[in-house]
């Protein structure tokens, strides 16, 4: 029998208030995370990603945030109906996230050894002397060393690596069942990049997590998870097993994306790019967002919005042309 998803997002719209009145950051996006899953969100800046992510946990500001439709189910809750108290016990607890700078989320003139404890003392119910022991024990878990030592420093004393760690142990420390790493590996280089991953892929199977891992980089995505979501102007344009969608993309942004990847064996001078940029929210675009950019447009591309449809075992893609050059293959 096969498992139901631990989180399910269904038709998720986020619109957002600005001077030139509601922009729509994503819309419609649905996908699931099955348990002990690693699943990959990337595309461009601008594309939807951060914004999917801190919507999971209604992390946004109310007062210039709507959610005109969608549901986000965890463990059969919707997230967002659920009452601010209850929302409050699943956000850090069951759900953990780790955020891109380290620095800008660290709080400067708290220990680590209070930023962890803060959130034991929080879910656990823990005692000051017992947060202080367990957040050794998670920086002992992320593979800092002297922890004992370390736990008593201030962000500012530590290297990026370092800090990114700490963020790592702040989340897992009450042993969460779903993670979402948004973009951990950014302004790291290659090195502590790859120990990074290593320690989150470590991490997964040690505590049985779920994993959401946010990047612009399909190397890094490549990696890592098992299946893909592929966004473009706040909407899925893609999402598949991982080695189907690599293998034979089916949407020429994924197309665009992995062909900007370096290759390790050849001397390349110029790599391809995708011409243009992502566009405006405010920008009205009829038909396919990425129509304006894409070397395979058709006239029906720019005349109509394309569905998210079938091309293989839970492959899906919006472009019809590429659809149909399938179908005719077949």
């Amino acid at each position: 029998m096969t498992a139901a998803p631990l989180l399910s997002v269904r038709d998720l719209t986020v619109e957002f208030h600005t001077d030139a009145g509601w922009l729509r950051a994503i819309e419609r996006v649905s996908f699931e995370l099955m348990p002990q899953e690693a699943l990959g969100i990337v595309g461009e800046s601008g594309s939807g990603k951060s914004v999917t992510a801190l919507s999971l946990l209604r992390l946004h500001a109310g007062s210039t945030t709507r959610m005109p439709s969608g549901e986000i189910r965890y463990d059969g809750l919707d997230l967002l109906t659920l009452p601010a108290r209850t929302l409050r016990r699943i956000r850090g607890g069951e759900i953990a996230m780790i955020f891109q700078d380290p620095m800008s989320s660290l709080n400067p003139v708290l220990t680590i050894a209070d930023q962890i404890s803060e959130t034991l003392m929080l879910h656990q119910g823990l005692d000051r002397a017992a947060a202080r022991r367990q957040a050794i024990a998670s920086l002992d878990r992320v593979r800092i060393a002297d922890a004992a030592r370390r736990v008593d420093a201030y962000p500012h004393q530590l290297s990026g690596g370092m800090r990114q760690r700490v963020m790592i142990a702040i989340a897992i420390a009450c042993r969460p069942r779903v993670l979402i790493a948004d973009e951990p590996t950014t302004a790291l280089d290659v090195t502590i990049q790859a120990q990074i991953l290593d320690l989150l892929r470590e991490l997964q199977g040690e505590l049985g997590m779920s994993v959401i891992l946010i990047s612009h980089d399909l190397g890094v995505i490549a990696e890592f998870a098992q299946r893909v979501l592929v966004m473009y102007a706040g909407r899925v344009v893609e999402q598949g097993p991982a080695r189907a969608l690599y293998r034979r993309p089916m949407h020429p942004y994924t197309s665009g994306l992995l062909a900007a990847i370096p290759p390790l064996d050849a001397d390349v001078r110029r790599l391809p790019t995708i011409p243009g940029n992502i566009p405006d929210p405010s920008q009205r675009i009829d038909g396919c967002r990425f129509s304006p950019r894409c070397a395979e447009v058709q006239a029906a591309c720019r005349a109509t919005p394309p569905d998210l449809v079938s091309v293989g075992v839970d492959h899906l893609a919006r472009c019809p042309p590429r659809l149909a050059r399938l179908e005719e293959a077949r």
